[in-house]
């Protein structure tokens, strides 16, 4: 019995970590660009796009498609990075304990 209360224990402390962790990331923000940096997004741990700023010079009305596909470029780069900071933060409270379904927003 007594292993089983220290087990729930570390449990509980490793789950107050996680939650510092993420308020932690939740404040950390990631820059990504596409087009050779004609198109930047911010966006904060939690996913979140905080601004897109497109440089006039890549507005072509007769190429919008183009410029749609630097917008998604950057914010899958944006949501890349941010998923590697949250595996290496969270990595290091879990000690590298995968638990699936944990970390999915």
């Amino acid at each position: 019995m007594k292993d089983f209360t220290k087990m729930l224990k570390q449990l509980q402390e490793t789950q107050a970590q996680m939650a510092k962790v993420q308020e932690e990331l939740a404040q950390r923000t990631v820059e990504a660009t596409s087009g050779g940096g004609m198109v930047k997004v911010t966006a904060n741990g939690r996913q979140e796009v905080l601004s897109i700023k497109i440089d006039p010079q890549v507005v072509d009305p007769d190429d919008v498609e183009m410029l749609e596909d630097l917008i998604v470029a950057a914010l899958n780069e944006a949501r890349g990075r941010i998923e590697e900071i949250v595996a290496t933060e969270m990595g290091r409270v879990t000690g590298g304990l995968s638990v699936p379904g944990l970390f999915s927003g």
